[in-house]
């Protein structure tokens, strides 16, 4: 084998790598045989972590729809058997229900009883091109940290296995009937419907966009046995070349292509999920679409009146009008945190552990995830939440969007991605922010924003908005965030940045040069 540069594998607290050849300059690094080294760094360090023999082991794998799917995950199943381990194969399963694998009671052990498994593995790249592919692992304990990937990456680049006498049995499972039924009793339990409890969603159009990926459950196994219509659902079949579109609640086209599945269709609701499940987003009956920071807001509003006033943590770039509304509307503490889905989840579990309540941790890529359902990012539990107030809402004479109406939205919002062409890219990004820092608070109608925790925020007076600057978590790109609530607002602030800004060579500054 060629030489494996393991710890470029690693993305965070994520696994990500090129499966399949054929993109210029993307050359395959991850392969069946990697593919299967990593299982095996997996299956050691989680019998290290549990302090049980390998043989003792129980792990779920599941993928999917990408193109390389079935192969590596047949390499990494016949990998994990070879060193005793029992081996479930889930075969397509969504990013959450790998994790309730590891706390629900549903796998046969060789004593006849019933347990969670140990261990989960997911084959996934979320919204990544067809061409790539990764892995997420989980426990009872949630989804790893990034110590505990390069922890595995030095056992699969160490390669330091043994073979078993006795091989692990490979077992193929139904695991994502027991998740949706799971999902389908909460829905249920919440709605209370009182008079249909089994159908509370009976008379609601629903349509659902699973962009090809692993989401198409969701309609055969959750809306329609709580009563919904889903005609005019889309893209459920798997298919990893993702035809239609891109299946990534954030991006523009595919917005578009569930809000015209709405209104074309004239349903009540509309559903699109990103090709693991792990996030979502809506479309109300307008065709209003209800992502980013109005989804946060609908989440916050249920959260909070279940909790009041606990403490909803979100990452940087949400807007000074959900802080607004979480705080003076809602009567609830909005804590803005970090960039980075799991950046968010443990500074609500940290919060939680010193006393501060918080039962939600969202961002504004969608990535939510609560208290009362371990704090995983779940794309299909937080639509669900959003059904239950659905349906609620319908049998009150209501809309569910009711709960957001005093919201305010920026008049303009707009991200540009400024790329760092030295390779030095951290420590070079953040000079410019510590230098940007220093101007920022010296500018006139410009302020610092208090308790900022990622690059530098500055409150804009002038033009009634904000922007914040920070570096990518793992790309040579600075994200330059701006808001405004008048008109030409932000063009006025880039233009400010811009007189800044170009003082610095190495960074790429074209979307900014384009602004009027």
């Amino acid at each position: 084998m060629t030489e494996i540069h393991w710890h470029k594998l690693q993305n965070g607290s994520d696994i990500r790598g090129v499966a399949i050849p054929g993109v210029p300059d993307e050359p395959v690094n991850l392969t069946p045989e990697i593919a299967q080294r990593i299982a095996l760094g997996f299956a050691h360090w989680l019998s290290e972590q549990r302090g049980q023999p390998l043989g003792e082991l129980a792990i779920a794998v599941g993928r999917d729809s990408r193109l390389s799917g079935p192969e590596l995950m047949a390499s990494m199943m016949a990998g994990l058997a070879s060193l005793g381990v029992r081996v479930y194969d889930l075969g397509i399963a969504s990013t959450p229900a790998m994790f309730m694998t590891t706390v629900t009671p549903a796998f046969t052990d060789p004593q006849g009883d019933l347990n969670p498994c140990d261990g989960g593995i997911m084959l996934t790249a979320s919204h990544l091109p067809f061409n790539r592919n990764g892995c997420k692992f989980f426990t009872a304990q949630g989804g790893l940290e990034k110590q505990n990937i390069r922890a595995i990456l030095d056992l699969a680049a160490a390669n330091a296995f043994q073979t078993a006498a006795t091989p692990g049995t490979i077992t193929p499972q139904d695991f994502m009937t027991t998740y949706a039924g799971q999902l389908v009793a909460m829905i249920r339990a919440g709605a209370n419907h009182p008079e249909d409890y089994d159908h509370p969603l009976k008379g609601l159009n629903i349509v659902v966009d699973a962009g090809n990926g692993a989401g198409g459950f969701y309609v055969s196994q959750v809306l329609e046995p709580l009563g919904a219509d889903t005609t005019g659902s889309q893209f459920l079949e798997p298919d990893g070349m993702f035809p239609n579109h891109v299946p990534n609640p954030e991006n523009a086209a595919a917005m578009a292509a569930i809000v015209d599945a709405v209104l074309t269709q004239g349903a009540d609701f509309g559903i699109i999920f990103d090709t693991d499940v792990d996030r979502g987003a809506a479309v109300d009956a307008t065709g209003q679409e209800l992502n980013r920071n109005r989804l946060i807001a609908l989440i916050a509003a249920i959260t909070l009146r279940e909790h009041p006033g606990s403490t909803v943590v979100t990452d940087s770039i949400t807007s000074d009008g959900l802080t607004q509304f979480i705080e003076e509307e809602l009567k609830g503490v909005h804590h803005r945190f970090k960039r980075g889905y799991k950046n968010v989840i443990n500074e609500a579990i940290r919060l939680n552990a010193t006393g501060q309540d918080s039962w939600l941790a969202i961002e504004t890529s969608g990535h939510g995830a609560m208290r009362e359902n371990y704090f995983l990012d779940d794309g299909a539990y937080l639509v669900s939440k959003l059904l239950v107030e659905l349906a609620r809402a319908k049998g009150e004479g209501r809309s569910l969007t009711d709960l957001i109406a005093s919201l305010k939205e920026p008049v303009e919002s707009q991200e540009f991605r400024l790329q760092i062409k030295t390779p030095e890219f951290q420590a070079y990004g953040q000079q410019v922010i510590e230098a940007l820092t220093t101007f920022a608070a010296n500018q006139e109608n410009w302020a610092i924003a208090p308790q900022n925790y990622e690059g530098v925020r500055v409150a804009c007076s002038g033009e009634q908005g904000w922007f914040l600057l920070r570096l990518s978590l793992h790309d040579p790109v600075m994200p330059l965030n701006i808001e405004a609530n008048t008109p030409s607002g932000v063009a006025t602030i880039g233009r400010r940045l811009l007189t800044f800004l170009e003082a610095y060579a190495d960074l790429d500054l074209t979307p900014l040069e384009t602004l009027e």
